[in-house]
């Protein structure tokens, strides 16, 4: 597969923490050229850039809030000056936060729908004059959620429900151009902002989970290169749920 991603330019939206850099780092490792685009975090970016830089990869970092449509047509101007065209689109920046019913308020919810379901929109839409047709790749992240809401998740896993249909919307739209959009929607992954999760809950997880292990970044990131790549070319539409085949 190296070959097949070898200077291929994609951009990964949240992609300096958790399971975005380790996307980061296997598509660096397969030799493409990245832009990791974040929030908020410069430090945590820089580290990431200059670990890749040091391997010799080929990344740069722009800050981008994806729910904010200036920063969006920022971040596509900056890869397209950068290395002059897109292959792969990973929308991964998402949102989180769980509230009850109750405790909500319409700015809770707006920030929830604008990153993780406008964000989505209306990236997609600002790459496709730039991304490869026919053998583009659009690549979002839904999550287990969307099929099996907890308690408190209600907005996020509506949001990332969203994510799923847009993929199969988008999939049918963009086909004849070539051009494949999947998602992956992923159960618990250890990061560092599942922890609190996994301490509270990390042995029913395990015993809900026939692989009888958390989840782990790579895990998520060889799906996400498998799906870039031209193997998975006859894969649209689809969202490739990825939790160890929790019951």
């Amino acid at each position: 597969m190296s070959a097949m991603l070898e200077d291929k330019v994609v951009i990964v939206t949240g992609g300096s923490r958790g399971i975005g850099a380790a996307i980061t780092r296997r598509f660096v490792s397969l030799g493409s050229r990245v832009v990791i685009a974040y929030r908020s975090d410069r430090a945590a970016t820089d580290r990431l850039c200059a670990e890749l830089t040091d391997m010799g990869g080929n990344c740069i970092a722009v800050q981008a809030d994806v729910a904010k449509p200036k920063d969006i047509e920022a971040l596509v101007a900056a890869t397209v000056e950068n290395f002059g065209s897109i292959d792969v689109l990973l929308n991964c920046a998402a949102i989180g936060p769980y509230r009850p019913l109750g405790d909500m308020d319409a700015s809770f919810i707006k920030d929830i729908l604008e990153t993780n379901v406008m964000g989505v929109v209306l990236l997609t839409q600002a790459v496709l004059p730039h991304l490869a047709s026919p053998g583009g790749r659009i690549i979002n992240f839904a999550s287990a959620l969307a099929y099996r809401p907890i308690p408190t998740s209600s907005v996020y896993s509506a949001s990332k429900a969203a994510v799923v249909t847009l993929t199969h919307a988008f999939a049918k739209e963009l086909g004849p151009k070539g051009i494949t959009v999947n998602a992956v929607a992923p159960g618990v992954i250890e990061t560092d902002m599942t922890t609190k999760i996994i301490a509270e809950r990390g042995e029913q997880i395990l015993a809900m989970t026939p692989l009888a292990r958390i989840g782990q970044p790579d895990d998520i990131a060889s799906i996400v290169t498998f799906l870039a790549s031209p193997e998975a070319g006859w894969i649209t539409g689809r969202t490739i749920l990825a939790d160890g085949g929790v019951t």
